[in-house]
């Protein structure tokens, strides 16, 4: 089984290329988001740590996290978001790495990680190949705007707190750009033809080598 980290920063489209792979029967994805949530309900040690750091004003009247408002807090400051992926990293990256475990069966082919902090939690480091989705500006602010039912102006301080399309194009295997007009399909099937190609290349140079002992 193969690990393929899947990242991009909001907008750009990458959670839906990772529902596209994850309709295959050979290929699970684990969505980091997700299992953020997951940690995060009450009475977990995830959820305690964040109230730790940020006070209860973090937590809503029924005891679950106020995701707004700490999204409001770590996009208007670094050093507080910095503080909080330092608290959260270590309690997902283990839990992604438990579900890859209960993966590990004959018939998986590929294990997805779609985490938007692939790179700055070091998942990037355990991935056979970093495949990385990039978009203009201004069709992301557009997404996400309608997506997450925010005005522009917040949109945009959303983005600029994360890091820039060229950074993702530098340090990917895979780079798609997400455009209006990309057929997101058409690209995950030419990604999987291209790893398996790049696999049967590895297998072929490997006999080769066997053959001259």
């Amino acid at each position: 089984m193969k690990i393929l980290g899947v990242t991009g920063t909001s907008g750009s489209g990458k959670s839906t290329f990772s529902k596209i792979l994850n309709e295959r029967d050979d290929i699970k994805v684990v969505d980091a988001d997700q299992v953020s949530k997951d940690l995060s309900v009450p009475g977990t040690e995830y959820l305690q740590d964040v109230v730790d750091a940020f006070g209860k004003e973090v937590l809503k009247e029924d005891g679950n996290l106020n995701r707004r408002y700490l999204a409001h807090i770590i996009y208007n400051d670094e050093k507080e978001r910095e503080k909080l992926n330092s608290i959260t990293f270590p309690h997902i990256t283990k839990e992604i790495y438990e579900r890859i475990k209960a993966f590990a069966e004959p018939k998986i082919k590929y294990a997805v990680i779609d985490a938007p902090l692939l790179f700055e939690a070091g998942l990037d480091k355990v991935c056979d190949s970093v495949i990385s989705l990039v978009a203009t500006k201004e069709l992301q602010v557009k997404r996400i705007c309608q997506r997450d039912c925010l005005d522009e102006q917040t949109a945009i301080a959303r983005l600029s707190s994360q890091k820039p399309a060229s950074f993702y194009i530098d340090n990917s295997d895979i780079v798609i750009m997400n455009t209006e007009n990309t057929n997101l399909r058409e690209e995950a099937k030419k990604v999987l033809e291209a790893l398996e190609r790049k696999d049967s290349l590895v297998l072929e140079r490997k006999d080769k080598v066997d053959e001259g002992r």
